[in-house]
């Protein structure tokens, strides 16, 4: 057994490391790793197949479809110039707007898809104003992961988070997350509004040129447009009545995916598979297996005491613990893996004698989601922003986004240390 464990820790930590270098695909490491798992008969097929989590990947796949659909009806380019008018083209004030409707989709849709719909919109405002794009970039990765925290379904922590935990549900997520998120949201965006606002002036003819626009003519198929609308609000409703119908939220997300799939005819159906993120999809797979040699060598219990003794088993001590570990730990590492990792644990530390344990659960939501906006890869969004960034020709360094990111960062840590500490403890 020993030497299992020992073994099944040398594969988590060189795959970890191999995801944190960037060396090689992220997918790739992931799904090579939880191979070696099962090769090295640390753990067998059955037990691998078992770990992974089909109510996370469910919930992924079913938003990624719905999105992909409602995307091509134009009215996210709809919703980003509309905001650019409403601002009155004026620069800093595009940046508030931006980033307060990508935190309002990060809430509804998941980051990725949300920063996905709206950059492109932003290169092609900053380029009528004639002003550099990374401000705006930077300020939307933010505030995607803030406004992500905020919902079950915003963040792949908190459906990971949700899918281990059912009794925590669509609602009480909202009920116990998006109140602390909308305070950090505001104080985040006003204070990249103040760091920016220097480097973001536009003369005002081409202000003019932003008040020209007809957001109307991004609206490409409105028939298609109150379809997608429609189910997906549908699917929000079943998202927040999930615990009542006994469905799990994968059930609900896919339902949506599928109805408005039949809606819309098999035109939509190629084009909604080709852009699920399947190597998003498969990354959570072999983490998943990657976790289970853990959890089944028994070394994952064995953190959890050590984390129990550590803080003597109080609650207050743990929950800040978990949350300051978590903040940190996902500001340099992929939050993904993290919490893979630790939802296992906390579960332990609830047989280990810790009896109210929905304090560590939002801890643990808070410091990933959050820790996330720490460095350039604490987040897959923000990986996803930096591509999209070096593909337009602007490169937003590792210490650049770390200037701006970590501080904001370690800031909204501790208004949710406030926050935990006064609600809960």
């Amino acid at each position: 057994m020993e030497n299992q464990a020992l073994f099944a820790i040398g594969i988590f930590l060189v795959t970890y490391a191999l995801i944190v270098s960037e060396k090689l695909h992220r997918t790739i490491v992931a799904m090579v790793g939880g191979i070696l798992m099962v090769a090295f008969g640390i753990i067998d097929q059955e037990t691998a197949i078992h770990h992974i989590d089909l109510n996370t990947i469910g919930l992924l796949i079913g938003m990624m479809i719905l999105v992909s659909i409602t995307g091509q009806t134009g009215v996210f380019k709809y919703l980003a110039i509309k905001a650019a008018k409403l601002a009155g083209g004026h620069p800093v004030k595009i940046l508030i707007y931006l980033s307060l409707i990508t935190a309002v989709l990060s809430a509804l849709l998941d980051n990725v898809t949300t920063v996905l719909l709206i950059v492109p919109v932003t290169f092609s405002i900053a380029r009528q104003l004639k002003v550099n794009p990374v401000p705006y970039l930077i300020s939307e990765v933010l505030a995607s992961n803030v406004g992500g925290t905020a919902t079950l379904i915003g963040d792949p922590p908190n459906i990971m988070i949700g899918s281990a935990v059912p009794e925590l549900s669509f609602m009480e997520f909202i009920y116990n997350l998006a109140p602390v998120a909308a305070i950090i949201l505001l104080v985040t965006v006003a204070l990249l509004a103040l760091i920016y606002r220097g480097q973001l002036k536009a003369d005002p003819e081409r202000q003019q040129l932003i008040m020209s626009l007809n957001e109307q003519d991004e609206l490409q198929d409105m028939t298609l447009l109150k379809k997608s609308l429609a189910v997906l609000a549908l699917t929000i409703v079943g998202f927040g009545l999930h615990q009542a119908l006994h469905l799990e939220s994968a059930t609900v997300a896919l339902s949506g995916a599928f109805l408005l799939l039949l809606l819309t005819g098999e035109k939509y159906l190629e084009q909604a598979l080709e852009r699920v993120e399947w190597t998003t999809i498969f990354f959570f797979v072999g983490l998943f297996v990657l976790v289970a040699g853990l959890m089944e060598t028994g070394v994952i219990s064995m953190l959890a005491s050590q984390a129990v003794e550590l803080t003597g088993g109080d609650l207050t001590a743990t929950t800040l613990l978990i949350l300051w570990m978590s903040a940190i730990a996902s500001a340099f590492v992929d939050n993904i893996p993290f919490v893979a990792t630790m939802i296992p644990m906390i579960k332990e530390m609830g047989v280990l004698g810790i009896s109210n344990l929905e304090p560590l659960w939002w801890s643990l939501a808070l410091g990933a989601c959050l820790g996330g906006n720490g460095t350039v890869i604490g987040a897959s969004a923000n990986v996803i922003v930096i591509g999209l960034a070096a593909k337009e020709g602007y490169k937003i360094s590792f210490v650049q986004f770390l200037l701006i990111g970590f501080p904001l960062m370690i800031l909204s840590i501790l208004i949710s240390t406030v926050y935990l500490y006064m609600r809960y403890l």
